[in-house]
């Protein structure tokens, strides 16, 4: 069992620094962007709001990916293909349960659901946030902003 925790508790912190590492390239990439090239239509802004969504995305996938290695690794799931569905359907809090871990590991199942709701709340912040910026500034330009004649 501590082992278990101990594994849980290294895979938060290795997962928490991925989305945290695409949180900030993201968020900079964002603001810069918004920041250097205005936009008049919604298009543009658009498009990058989509691009980040992306992004975000992205960062799951690797977070999936990673506690999956750890079930093959471990030896706890016997293919990839079984391990990564498995990672998917635990991160997602999805949980249909054709697919469960020994007693032997069945603990850490736990550990990446939590996660997994944790990363998915973290990215919809972040998502809300991000439209909420881009709106701001595309109101202020479109309002105030040089115009383009």
């Amino acid at each position: 069992m501590l082992l278990q925790i101990g594994l849980g508790s290294a895979m938060i912190v290795t997962t928490t620094l991925v989305q945290g590492i695409f949180t900030m390239l993201g968020v900079e990439y964002m603001q810069l962007r918004t920041s250097r090239h205005p936009a008049r239509s919604l298009f543009l802004p658009t498009v990058r709001l989509s691009g980040f969504v992306l992004w975000l995305f992205l960062a799951t996938i690797i977070e999936v990916w990673i506690w999956a290695a750890l079930y093959r690794l471990l030896g706890a799931l016997q293919s990839l293909e079984k391990a990564v569905y498995f990672s998917t359907v635990t991160f997602t809090t999805l949980g249909f349960g054709d697919i469960t871990l020994d007693e032997e590991w069945r603990l850490l199942s736990s550990f990446e659901a939590a996660n997994g709701l944790l990363m998915f709340g973290w990215s919809t912040a972040l998502v809300f946030a991000a439209v909420k910026w881009t709106h701001e500034y595309h109101v202020q330009h479109r309002n105030h902003g040089p115009s383009y004649h």
